[in-house]
């Protein structure tokens, strides 16, 4: 087994009455990629503040050690050996591209001699070397995120945390990304990700966790989660048109939001289901995270 870079334990986290995470336990081996995925206000960010030693407050109780350095009293050693990527660009406007990173290179106390050959590196491998001297504001949103990335990657960091990476772009730009980050996974970078894309938690991650209003759902890899929680086929159909088809008993059914999802083992159930309507008023699929996500807790996860 390999090594752990993570170790999370009954960790808890309340805000006046809030309590953002509830006894949460995980644990992060080397060189994977492991995702927190949930809907906002799950408890995802707060537990990555944690990690790295950016909430203000201390967990209530709990312990949290990363390369077995403990998160409070080793705060800043994790930093320099951690990347960060934040939900927020938080770039300097007023800079241009490689300006943003040199200034931030300040930071790790890294050799301004030779920094200039690291951001080339860095600007090429996130394929924007064409913008080195262009300001922030010329950036589209997308090209931005990766300079968020590169800036990270600066110091070459063992571990890479990344909160909501690709929210709000467009497919292209975060399949790009994705390429990237699988690159780094192969050169032995350890990736912990929130997210509330399920494409993206299946794409990257070698495991995940759900959590749901603070709680530990459930954990594991991505396709066994689905092949142990949920039936392999769904039947979509709108709400307005369920009422037209009678299903058998050992087909399951949820509701969500204005659609209505009818789960099977045998895929010819839900075609034979799918004969009492219209051609095209729903549509037959495999079963995804999203699903599990609405089996376990009641709610979509875009909610």
């Amino acid at each position: 087994m390999p090594d752990v870079a993570i170790e999370v334990q009954g960790v808890s986290k309340s805000y006046d009455q809030f309590q953002a995470l509830k006894n949460v336990s995980f644990s992060v081996y080397q060189g994977e990629c492991y995702a927190l995925l949930g809907p906002n206000g799950a408890g995802k960010t707060t537990m990555m503040k944690l990690l790295y030693g950016r909430v203000a407050h201390h967990p209530a109780n709990g312990q949290i050690r990363v390369f077995g350095l403990d998160s409070l009293k080793d705060s800043l050693k994790i930093r320099f050996f951690t990347g960060i990527v934040p939900q927020d660009d938080n770039l300097d406007y007023e800079l241009s591209v490689q300006e943003n990173l040199r200034i931030y290179s300040l930071y790790y106390g890294m050799d301004q001699k030779t920094i200039q050959k690291r951001i080339d590196e860095l600007l090429e491998f996130m394929d924007l070397r064409d913008k080195k001297n262009a300001n922030i504001r010329e950036l589209s949103g997308g090209m931005r995120r990766r300079l968020v990335i590169a800036r990270a990657l600066l110091h070459s960091p063992r571990l890479l945390i990344l909160d909501e990476p690709t929210t709000g772009l467009d497919p292209q730009v975060r399949h790009h990304i994705w390429d990237k980050l699988r690159v780094l996974l192969r050169e032995g970078v350890t990736i912990l990700l929130t997210t509330h894309y399920m494409d993206e938690a299946f794409q990257l991650a070698d495991r995940l966790m759900i959590l749901h209003e603070g709680v530990k759902i459930v954990e594991g890899k991505p396709a066994e989660l689905i092949r142990s929680h949920i039936e392999p086929y769904v039947y979509e159909v709108p709400e307005s048109k369920a009422n037209n088809c009678t299903p058998p008993d050992y087909v399951r059914l949820e509701k969500s939001g204005e659609m209505v999802r009818f789960y099977a083992h045998d895929v010819s159930v839900l075609q034979h289901l799918a004969e009492c309507l219209p051609p095209g008023t729903g549509f037959i699929r495999q079963a995804n995270l999203e699903d599990v996500f609405l089996k376990l807790t009641g709610r979509q996860l875009h909610e």
